[in-house]
């Protein structure tokens, strides 16, 4: 009994150290290119990745970008976000998509298709690269 109590402990503090973002659950290992705000498609493009646990990277229409994601799945909350300052004739889609991002608070894997949305009702759809 005495080695299990001392066990837990330990157990525990291995799941601390688990990824619960998005990218555990079938967003990992993919290249999310948006498709669509608010139901209005995305002209300009538009690429999100998980490159590893608890960050986000990605290329807007004229930055990259890289940011921290720590909200447990379903849950979407991008932190410190920071993009190249290079200009160019999509800056303001660019700036559409980094605010849209940012607002975000909820994610959806299914399959090849990636759902951010907020409380507000707004959505951006993602479908995987092929």
């Amino acid at each position: 009994m005495t080695r299990l109590i001392l066990t837990l402990p330990l157990l525990a503090l291995f799941q601390c150290n688990k990824d619960e973002t998005v990218a555990a659950y079938g967003a990992a290992d993919q290249t999310w290119v948006l498709r669509e705000i608010d139901g209005q498609p995305y002209e300009e493009s538009a690429l999100l990745r998980f490159p590893e646990e608890g960050r986000i990277a990605g290329n807007a229409p004229c930055n990259s970008y890289d940011g921290t994601l720590n909200a447990p799945y379903p849950w979407f909350e991008v932190q410190n976000l920071n993009a190249t300052r290079a200009a160019c004739a999509g800056l303001e889609a660019e700036g559409f998509y980094f605010a849209a991002l940012m607002a975000m608070t909820q994610s959806e894997v299914s399959g090849n298709v990636l759902i951010l949305r907020n409380e507000d009702g707004h959505e951006m759809v993602f479908t995987a690269a092929e």
